[in-house]
């Protein structure tokens, strides 16, 4: 059964180990057993960010996307974990160019996760997120710091050229609470 609290604290006991393996291990238990998730978030109605704990060590938070939401590329200057429990999130990995003529990043890979898949995102990785489904699709979202206080980028999508994050044009149509 998926206790919040004692998810915070299994995830905050991690960080003294330093083991992002050990956050995945957390994370991954918890995102086995949906049905228990929704019985205490409930099961994802609408596009939303729901912070479950926000410190200064740790932010954790609840992700649903739209169906067939996009982001646009961005970093967190955290690192990450996400554990999917319902639906897909498909994933984009840029890499910065090195001497650009045209665009400042390049796609460098992906990652599709389903329920029960776990990624590990380093402190500077650059991505974009879709939800190809119909339908919401939702994740646990766990990153090493204040989400909210880290400085970071997002990238145009037509030139991808880089400025600062501006939450409300990456959030676009999503609820925060």
């Amino acid at each position: 059964m998926f206790d919040l609290d004692r998810f915070i604290d299994e995830l905050r006991g991690t960080l003294a180990e330093r083991s992002r393996q050990a956050m995945k291990q957390v994370v991954a238990r918890a995102v086995s057993d949906p049905a228990a998730i929704y019985k205490v978030l409930g099961e994802p109605s609408k596009p939303c960010i729901q912070i479950l704990h926000r410190s200064a060590e740790i932010t954790v938070m609840n992700i649903a996307w739209a169906p067939q939401q996009l982001t646009l590329p961005h970093n967190h200057q955290l690192g990450a974990i996400i554990g999917m429990y319902t639906g897909r999130e498909d994933n984009v990995f840029w890499r910065r160019v090195p001497n650009p003529e045209k665009y400042q990043i390049e796609p460098a890979g992906g990652a599709a996760l389903g329920p029960g898949d776990v990624a590990i995102l380093g402190r500077d990785i650059i991505h974009s997120v879709a939800n190809p489904l119909a339908r919401i699709s939702a994740a646990i979202h766990v990153y090493d710091g204040d989400f909210f206080a880290a400085e970071r980028s997002m990238w145009d999508p037509e030139h991808l050229a880089e400025a600062p994050y501006d939450p409300a044009a990456v959030l676009k149509g999503m609820a925060v609470h």
